[in-house]
């Protein structure tokens, strides 16, 4: 099975060649690889993986607890910096949940064959990302019972939200993106349901898998509904990723603070989504494809492309930030003057180095086509660049409210022991969503992945000369 993806690539002649040898894979050793594992016995290192992000997970309801029987006191907010960690790591999750979409989206609607293999794990980083996210406004409004409040819910004091609140497009934004999220995760996987369905050997298994399969039987009538569907929704979630990407920019570029009153920030925000999105997205490809042992459906060539997709938007993040220096000093507004200064020489300048050598001059080593090869050097640099990309948050956040227009108002924010609790529980909840997704559902697009084997092309048979002979 090792190169079953690997000859989306070739031409016809080779494909045919790898059809009379055997070395490419049947459907049914597809199948056998993936629904395998659904629902079935796992090995140590998934249940390794699960035990700690169980125990983040107990960390996450620990944290919330303390937090709704003391209050948001307990963080490290203060009245000069009262956005810190909170809305960093609710920035951090949404941008991340935006890339899952847009790899299968984008890359479904211009017909990369080679997404088959890694959009049901970006699509599935994009729903456990939104969850993770939507935690953080929740308990930073203070009285999460009131949370709906949020939402324009008729009344007897016919009392409604404030719309031209930033965190009221927030929920909007979150509510929209994870209602098309689920939507489109969950009508791809309808033909693999069958496919569960069809292999569960208990009767629990085969009423479960069934019942979410909604009757799929594989007919040429569905396929083509399918098919359309698909596309469907993917036209529909493309344009909300970049809706739901510039609305939380607004949330800052709206307000008059020097460092967020700039109309670069949509673009920004779906840049850096893209960059930190794909990096966790080979975070995870690594680990299924070395856990489960995958390198036939998740081959080099996907770990390659996804390095250069990185090397790629590296290179916009550091447009953008070489662009921020010129829109401060063509302006010639002191305040954004100085609030470049400080974000450079002040309290928190490690902060903006840091973020600089992370986002910028680590990607630049997946220039050369060894280190792209190298799954370890690849796995430690996504890690890296997606701290850097949580810092490039905490300096846009903190550094802006810790020094603002007056000297007098200034103050620095220094994170409690439950605000990086609390991080490291959403950290806990999405690996755990993660497990639990690769443990009961397909992981791998099947239905996809055969599409696009030699078998599968009505127009290329196989040279039968070689057995006759």
């Amino acid at each position: 099975m090792e190169h079953s993806v690997e000859l989306q690539g070739r031409d016809p002649v080779d494909r045919r060649a790898a059809l009379v040898t055997g070395k490419d894979p049947s459907f049914h050793m597809v199948t056998q690889s993936v629904a395998s594992l659904a629902g079935r016995k796992a090995g140590p290192g998934w249940h390794i993986t699960f035990l700690l992000s169980t125990l983040g997970v107990v960390l996450l309801m620990v944290s919330l607890g303390y937090l709704f029987w003391e209050g948001i006191g307990v963080w490290g907010n203060n009245n000069r910096v009262d956005w810190a960690w909170d809305i960093t790591n609710f920035v951090f999750w949404i941008e991340i949940a935006h890339a899952g979409t847009l790899i299968s989206a984008i890359l479904l609607l211009f017909r990369q064959k080679w997404r088959t293999s890694i959009n049901r794990i970006a699509e599935g980083m994009t729903i456990f990302a939104v969850l993770a996210a939507a935690i953080f406004p929740a308990v930073h409004i203070g009285r999460p019972w009131f949370a709906y409040w949020l939402f324009p819910l008729p009344n007897q004091m016919q009392m409604w939200p404030n719309f031209k609140s930033p965190l009221e497009w927030d929920v909007f934004a979150v509510n929209t993106y994870l209602s098309i999220g689920v939507i489109f995760w969950y009508v791809g996987m309808i033909p693999d349901f069958a496919t569960l369905r069809d292999q569960a050997k208990s009767k629990i298994g085969r009423f479960a898998y069934g019942l979410v399969a909604l009757g799929w039987t594989g007919s040429a009538r569905q396929w083509v509904n399918y098919e359309r569907a698909c596309i469907l929704l993917a036209g529909i979630a493309t344009p909300a990723v970049f809706s739901t990407a510039g609305i939380v920019s607004l949330d800052f570029a709206t307000s008059v603070l020097p460092g967020w009153h700039a109309t670069i920030f949509p673009p920004y925000f779906i840049a850096g989504a893209i960059f930190s999105g794909f990096c966790l997205c080979l975070n995870l490809l690594i680990m299924v494809r070395s856990i489960f042992n995958f390198k036939d459906l998740v081959t080099d060539r996907h770990i390659d492309i996804c390095a250069k997709f990185i090397l790629f938007t590296s290179i916009i993040m550091a447009y953008v930030y070489v662009i921020e220096f010129f829109t401060i000093f063509y302006s010639g507004n002191p305040y954004e003057k100085f609030w470049n200064w400080n974000r450079i020489n002040g309290p928190y300048g490690w902060a903006y180095w840091a973020m600089v050598i992370l986002n910028i001059a680590i990607p630049q080593t997946f220039w050369f086509k060894k280190i792209r090869q190298n799954v370890i050097w690849l796995f430690i640099a996504a890690i890296l660049i997606n701290i850097g990309m949580w810092l490039e948050r905490f300096v846009l956040i903190v550094t802006t409210l810790s020094r603002t227009f007056l000297p007098s108002s200034w103050g620095y924010f220094i994170p409690s022991f439950w605000d990086i609790s609390l991080f490291i529980g959403s950290i806990g909840l999405f690996f755990h969503l993660f497990c639990l997704f690769v443990r009961y559902l397909p992981m791998i697009n099947m239905a996809e992945v055969k599409s696009v084997m030699p078998q599968a092309d009505p127009h290329l048979k196989p040279d039968m000369t070689a057995f006759k002979k």
